[in-house]
């Protein structure tokens, strides 16, 4: 039954992909990033104000780093993935965020002085292989004489920069609660998206899109990062980053059965090539993982 904890975050995250398919239907997507950070905060007002206040003297110091997490992780990389809704498919934006623990490991080498393994690397040049592979529709030589779609292009850069965001939780270690960083995160988010929000053809929400910026502010940005920290209290950050592995394989059955999207052979073999070479590349990380897994807030 424990396990249910970090398999029921996969299905909402998994889910999240397919928010951000229908979101690029019926909502700008700058207006849904704020929205659905905005209700976020909302919610967690009433309980993480207080704690707040009392622990200011404690937050301070920490703002400019806080700032620029919620940039990166709450600003930059959902307004990414809202806008390669435009013009990808969920599948590829699920298999190309499973590239985040490689792509961590990697930026971890400069950021956190870590020695990268051979491993690592043999798991780095399969998952960009199996990426290839996919996005080229089964053909490598593919990026030769085409160019990347620009949604698949945008998702390459949010994959990027949420691992970027990672390892910069790992390597800050703020003494706050994890509810703490995400509400201070989110209160930065908040104002650095009403610029965005402010520009967009239409300020308020569609009838369309609530259920939409429900999902993202109470499932994907609540209900499971809270279930994931959980999960690691209770069988360890080691189990529960397997479970990582199965968010594409999650979300593209999702994107099949609900948007009706046709899973292609390619899509089958390069991202079992990703997901193996992830898998290839965290076998020297056991027992090494902390903050910067526990601490996730939503890919």
């Amino acid at each position: 039954m424990v396990y249910l904890l970090p398999l029921f975050t996969v299905l909402i995250w998994g889910g999240n992909s397919i928010i951000n398919k229908l979101a690029a239907e019926t909502i700008e997507p700058s207006a849904m990033s704020f929205y659905r950070w905005f209700v976020a905060m909302l919610i967690l007002t009433p309980f993480c104000l207080p704690t707040v206040i009392r622990q200011w003297n404690i937050i301070k110091p920490y703002l400019s780093k806080l700032a620029f997490l919620a940039m990166l992780g709450m600003v930059l990389n959902q307004s990414l993935g809202y806008y390669a809704g435009l013009t990808t498919t969920a599948s590829n934006m699920s298999l190309i965020t499973s590239l985040v623990p490689l792509l961590s490991v990697f930026i971890s080498v400069p950021l956190l002085n870590k020695r990268i393994s051979g491993l690592s690397i043999v798991g780095g040049v399969l998952s960009l292989s199996g990426l290839t592979f996919m996005l080229g529709q089964g053909d490598m030589s593919f990026f030769i004489h085409q160019d990347i779609t620009q949604g698949d292009a945008l998702m390459v850069a949010a994959a990027i920069v949420y691992a970027l965001y990672c390892v910069l939780l790992k390597r800050w270690k703020m003494p706050l609660s994890n509810w703490t960083l995400i509400y201070m995160q989110g209160l930065f988010a908040v104002f650095m998206l009403i610029p965005l929000w402010l520009s967009s053809d239409q300020l308020l929400p569609t009838k369309g899109s609530l259920p939409l910026i429900a999902y993202a502010a109470v499932g994907a940005s609540l209900l499971a990062p809270w279930m994931w920290v959980k999960a690691i209290d209770i069988i360890g950050a080691d189990s529960s980053a397997m479970f990582m592995n199965l968010l594409p394989v999650v979300a593209v059955s999702l994107a099949a059965t609900l948007l009706g999207e046709t899973v292609q052979s390619y899509h089958f073999i390069g991202g079992l090539m990703v997901v193996s070479g992830v898998i290839l590349s965290q076998v020297k990380l056991k027992n090494k993982r902390s903050t910067a897994i526990e601490r996730v807030t939503q890919p």
